[in-house]
Parts: C-alpha cells; sequence; structure tokens
C-alpha cells in the first residue's frame, strides 16, 4: 500500500493509500477535492473508497465533489456520525475491518475529539513493515485534538487504546500542528531530555517548509505530554496521579496557551 501525503488548506494533510498492483485507491479525511483528484489523475487510479474519521467539514468537506467524479465509490465513517458525513454508506464500529489494496486496517473508536471519532489501523503486512495508524485529530504529533464534543474521560481512555499499539506505528495526523505543540509540550516537561531534541528537530524541519508527520508512535510515547500521564513531573503539575485527572489538566493548559 502506498500513502501519499497531501497538502490542504492551511494546515490539513490527506491521505491518498493507492493499491500498487491495480489502479485502486482510497482516501483519508479529503478535506477538499481538487488535491484528490490531482493525485488521482497523477497515480491513473480509480478512487473506490472514501475513508474519515469524523464529521468536521476539515475532513469530509471534499466527500461530495469527490463522489461526483467517482459515484461507486464507498464512503465510510463512524456509526455515531450517521447524518454527519456527505455520503456515509457504511457506519463503522470499534473493531470492525475496512480493506484496501489487500491491507486490512481494524477500526478503532477513539471519541473526545467529537463524540464518534475513529481511527484506521494498519497492522504490518511483512515483519520489517511499519504499522500504520490513520488517527487524523484524535492524536497529534505532540499533542492531541481539542474536546470539541467529548470529556477528559472520553478521551483519555481512547488515547491510551492508541498508546498501547507497537513502537514501530507510523502516526498519520492530519494537521501540521506539530512545532506549535511541542513548543507546549516543553514548556511543561521541562527535564524531557528526548523531547528537546525532537523539537530542536522540529524547528529545523519546518524552517525548511518539511512536513513532520508521520511520526512515530515510541517517539510520540517519549515526548508527547497528552499520553505521559504517568510521569511523575505532570502528576506534580496536576496534584494528582489519575491518568484522567492528569490528562485533563494538560489539555485545559493547553487550551488556555
Amino acid at each position: 500500500m502506498e500513502i501519499h501525503r497531501l497538502p490542504a488548506r492551511s494546515d490539513n494533510y490527506i491521505f491518498v493509500l493507492r493499491d500498487p498492483n491495480s489502479a485502486t485507491a482510497a482516501v483519508v479525511d479529503p478535506a477538499d477535492a481538487p488535491p484528490v483528484l490531482n493525485k488521482l489523475r497523477e497515480l491513473n487510479a480509480q478512487l473506490v473508497a472514501i475513508f474519515n474519521t469524523h464529521h468536521h467539514n476539515d475532513h469530509v468537506g471534499g466527500n461530495r465533489a469527490l463522489l461526483k467524479q467517482f459515484p461507486s465509490a464507498q464512503v465510510y465513517g463512524s456509526k455515531q456520525d450517521d447524518g454527519r458525513i456527505p455520503g456515509q454508506q457504511h457506519y463503522l464500529k470499534d473493531g470492525d475491518k475496512v480493506t484496501i489494496a489487500n491491507r486490512t486496517a481494524q477500526v478503532l473508536f477513539v471519541p473526545g475529539h467529537t463524540r464518534g471519532h475513529i481511527a484506521y489501523y494498519f497492522a504490518p503486512s511483512a515483519a520489517n513493515e511499519p504499522c500504520e495508524l490513520f488517527c487524523v485529530a484524535a492524536l497529534f504529533a505532540g499533542g492531541c485534538g481539542r474536546l470539541f464534543e467529548g470529556t477528559p474521560a472520553q478521551m483519555q481512555p481512547s488515547l491510551a487504546k492508541l498508546r498501547s499499539l507497537p513502537d514501530n506505528t507510523r502516526v498519520w495526523c492530519a494537521h501540521e500542528y506539530t512545532l506549535s505543540n511541542l513548543k507546549f509540550a516543553a514548556s511543561i516537561d521541562q527535564g524531557n531530555d528526548a523531547l528537546r531534541s525532537r523539537l530542536t528537530q522540529v524547528i529545523q524541519q519546518r524552517n525548511q517548509n518539511q512536513p513532520t508527520i508521520p511520526s512515530l508512535l515510541k517517539e510520540e510515547k517519549s515526548t508527547n505530554p497528552f499520553l505521559r500521564w504517568a510521569t511523575p513531573s505532570l502528576q506534580t503539575l496536576a496534584k494528582s496521579q489519575d491518568p484522567i485527572t492528569v490528562f485533563g489538566h494538560i489539555r485545559a493548559m493547553k487550551d488556555r496557551a
């Protein structure tokens, strides 16, 4: 499975998944149609599936235009988003599976950012390949999504579910927020050498206008404060050892930053 990362809007990413053995492709969260249509023409590929993670317009805004060009494409989304995703035909729940390019993804229900957010997790097809996680707006590189429709009690278990995946999982989130996320992280996790090193690297990448996505889950576990609720310094900051309380405190701090 080829993964093509397409920039869109001011800071979005769209992901086209192409089957190298056929002329078919899927797209994850098409914010807008033109970048996807241009890439499909370049790849000479037929769109067969739209995999949506949640209903926000900056992730489903291209659905209708893509369906006009590819009316047989199947639109997948969360069961909890019934009626909120344009063209949705398949209503997914935790543990369901979807397939593209002879690769099968497990659907993970990860509410918090929205009430129905899902992620798509592709286990590797060979021992030397990474896992692929399309988590879009649940887990960001160095951060996590705002709680627009959920609560810390929903979001922290969702992030714990993602955190439990293998270290070699590539994290495909759909916004280029990494630099601002890591600056905030460094302000509250000041003794974290891995975080300081990552921030330096990301500053260099962004100065050269390079994307920071995907990241590796191993790196997120050591530098992303929203996955580090068991870290003593962050527990001290939150005055609690309860994972939900620690997460909620850090999320509230980020919202005020």
